[in-house]
């Protein structure tokens, strides 16, 4: 059913409200102002509070609106679908007024809170207009054996040559080891992973996975962050999860270490929490960098992660410092943290996108914490845990967004609390 539809505003999931007859319909590849003619989504349930739609013609256009860098990732109608690139008909200066507006109105209605965010773009992203900026991508392989993503709404693999918006870098090891021929049994997943700074020849630090086995490369991969003006060293699972943007390791670990490091004052033997720690982003930096007394408990359920960050500690020489325990943070922080390491001076949490919830909130809140860093990618979770953590005695200090994924509706946040 074709409709035509005045948008409104943003919402989230990189889609934009309208009504049709006084029904909420979610758009994608709207902007608001703009007039535009919209494919509703089928089946149509009379029963549902609201449509979704894909735009297929733009009668009145936004400012904002450019045409798609990667076109087989816009509109279906345009002969995009394959997804991963929602936003890639919003100009940069666009993206960062959407993703701004996104956070605020999330905190605002799920966390009570109005608050200003400022939203900062990754360092070369704008020179690189928004593409080329990943570490890591996932494909698989088409009935033919290329490398290729789904179109959306249906079965079809549309087969790739190269991935805009992985770094230059990975493209061309890509080419190198010949992944765009094709060749690989249908059907099969297919990771590349290329550590920042990287080139395929230099070594064999980098992945090419197929399915479960190493083809190329090597599994461990080794990460360089630079946090606070000194180089931190990872191994990383090359099918585990790293913060994909090639600036968004050191970009996130640097302002986390600034937050805590500001609010600690003269703390001389401080107790930090780093929670869903992942193979130590956070870890490494805050045993090294908030003093040499520092004690540290960090926590992560993949236990792969687990035995990575123990082995980052014991190479930056902070292990003794760092307590890195494998498990369910919920139920690890129930079940009892050694009574040196149970009063924290402050917490800093990463977690999945469901967010960290209301129990291991509380768990947080009943620590006594003067300071919670908390890092999010999803705003309506954040904002759901910020309401939990304000009613729970912390004040939000401040909240700050960064663009570490360009063209795509993603954006991570960093709030502050304190008691």
């Amino acid at each position: 059913m074709q409709v035509t539809v005045r948008v409104e505003r943003y919402a989230d999931q990189g889609r934009c409200v309208g009504h049709i007859d006084g029904q909420v319909i979610f758009v994608r590849f709207a902007l608001p102002g703009e007039l535009v003619e919209v494919n509703v989504d089928l089946p149509i349930r009379s029963k549902r509070r609201f449509l979704t739609g894909e735009v297929t013609r733009v009668l009145e256009a936004s400012p904002e609106r450019v045409d798609p860098a990667w076109p087989i990732a816009g509109p279906l109608a345009w002969g995009g679908g394959v997804g991963g690139a929602d936003l890639v008909h919003v100009s940069l200066p666009g993206q960062l007024a959407w993703k701004q507006a996104v956070v605020q109105e999330q905190m605002s209605r799920l966390g009570h809170v109005d608050t200003t965010v400022p939203v900062v773009r990754a360092a070369g992203d704008e020179e690189r207009k928004g593409l080329y900026w990943r570490t890591r991508i996932d494909l698989i392989a088409d009935e033919s054996g290329r490398p290729s993503m789904r179109r959306r709404e249906s079965h079809e693999r549309v087969a790739i040559e190269e991935m805009p918006l992985a770094t230059r870098e990975l493209n061309d090891m890509a080419s190198q080891l010949g992944v765009w021929n094709g060749g690989i049994e249908p059907g099969t997943p297919i990771r590349l992973a290329l550590p920042q700074h990287e080139r395929i020849g230099q070594g064999d630090n980098f992945a090419l996975i197929l399915g479960k086995k190493v083809k190329a490369g090597r599994r461990k991969l080794e990460e360089v962050v630079t946090v606070g003006g000194q180089d931190f060293t990872y191994e990383v699972d090359a099918s585990g999860f790293w913060q994909i943007h090639r600036q968004a390791p050191a970009l996130l670990a640097n302002a986390v270490i600034e937050a805590v490091q500001s609010r600690l004052n003269t703390e001389k033997s401080p107790v930090i929490w780093d929670l869903y720690s992942g193979s130590g982003l956070f870890t490494l930096p805050l045993a090294s960098l908030t003093g040499p007394n520092t004690r540290m408990a960090s926590i992560e359920g993949s236990r792969i992660a687990v035995a990575q960050a123990r082995h980052n500690t014991q190479v930056a020489g902070v292990s003794g410092n760092v307590t890195a325990l494998a498990g369910d943070v919920a139920k690890t922080l129930a079940s009892g943290l050694p009574k040196e390491l149970s009063r924290p001076d402050a917490v800093v949490l990463d977690p999945p996108r469901a967010g960290a919830k209301a129990e291991v909130c509380r768990q947080i809140a009943r620590s006594g914490a003067p300071i919670v860093a908390y890092v999010a990618c999803d705003p309506a979770s954040l904002a759901r845990d910020s309401a939990t953590l304000t009613e729970l005695g912390y004040n939000l200090d401040y909240v700050q967004a960064f663009d570490i994924y360009p063209m795509t509706h993603h954006v991570e946040t960093l709030a502050v609390f304190t008691r």
